[in-house]
């Protein structure tokens, strides 16, 4: 049995004379997270409401493989969770009655809809705030509950779109939370940001979109293998560095780059890996100087970024 879940395949859209997505083919496997990436207008949004069937694309194909058998096209819907990036929420009702409205247009009554209400509002840490009206909450409570309605019908994918824009930090890892809960569930997540810090904590598999295209769809160790220099070894030395002893550190096996603040005391060398920094710190005692502060960091989804648009993800 495949463990495809679902499958978009060459999908093309066009709004006039913009091309919004252009032969975008990606897949997404059981218990899967997948992290779509770019900057805003990359065509993320437009992806994921052609993947929930809001839009119709031009050309293509999206496919979603059930683990219900004899299901059709037409029930696609009840197996996707939609996170979207604008609030869909009734301000006067309060979080129970919310839900239960929701709940009511996936079919759901009853005592089976109050408890998953309250699983629902329990995953997301709003169950005591369930006879509250979201026009009390804050920004990320209500993004919070927008979690709690997608997730309702216990879908196979959900789908979140943006969803800790605005957010305060309280509910930023409130939402993070939840999200461990369900991937340890064997959810499959598709989780679409502009924030790599983000997808870097969530995702097992990356899609970086530019101008609507796919220009990088692995894992993040494959996309990091991209980058000339994986790890940095950050220093502050308490006298500057010599020249003839800048070159002897550009010449050590696996640096390639140094880069030095004007006085020549603080620096950063940028390393194949993080397995070479040794022998620059033992070099540089060797050489007689005092070290105030070092440190090691590997490279961030930021700089996979730039190596291969040129630009900074959030332009």
């Amino acid at each position: 049995m495949s463990s495809v879940l679902l499958e978009v395949q060459d999908v093309c859209k066009r709004y006039g004379e913009r091309e919004a997505l252009s032969g975008v083919s990606l897949s997404v496997q059981k218990g899967q997270t997948l992290g779509l990436l770019g900057p805003n207008g990359a065509g993320k949004s437009t992806l994921v409401s052609a993947i929930c069937g809001l839009i119709r694309i031009d050309r293509g194909n999206i496919a979603l493989h059930y683990s219900e058998a004899g299901a059709k096209n037409a029930d696609s819907k009840k197996y996707i969770g939609l996170v979207p990036q604008d609030l869909a929420l009734f301000e006067d009702l309060s979080a129970n009655e919310n839900l239960s409205l929701f709940g009511g247009l996936y079919g759901l009554s009853g005592k089976d809809l109050q408890t998953r209400i309250q699983s629902a509002l329990e995953l997301v840490s709003l169950a005591d705030r369930a006879k509250d009206k979201p026009s009390d909450f804050s920004g990320g409570m209500k993004r919070r509950l927008n979690i709690a309605a997608a997730m309702l019908h216990d879908p196979e994918l959900l789908i979140l779109d943006e969803p800790t824009v605005g957010v305060d930090p309280q509910s930023r890892n409130a939402i993070f939370d939840a999200l461990e809960v369900l991937k340890a569930r064997g959810k499959s997540l598709i989780y679409t940001s502009h924030y790599m810090e983000e997808v870097e904590r969530l995702a097992d598999h990356l899609v970086i979109i530019d101008h609507g295209k796919v220009i990088a769809n692995s894992s993040p160790a494959e996309l990091y293998q991209r980058l000339p220099a994986q790890a940095a070894l950050n220093f502050e030395l308490a006298q500057a560095l010599a020249p003839e002893q800048k070159n002897a550190l550009l010449a050590m096996p696996g640096v390639m780059a140094l880069e030095l603040a004007s006085s020549a005391c603080t620096g950063a060398l940028r390393l194949q890996d993080q397995d070479h920094a040794f022998a620059c710190l033992q070099y540089l005692q060797q050489q007689g100087h005092q070290l105030l502060y070092f440190a090691t960091a590997k490279a961030k989804l930021e700089e996979v970024f730039l190596t291969l648009t040129g630009r900074s993800l959030r332009d």
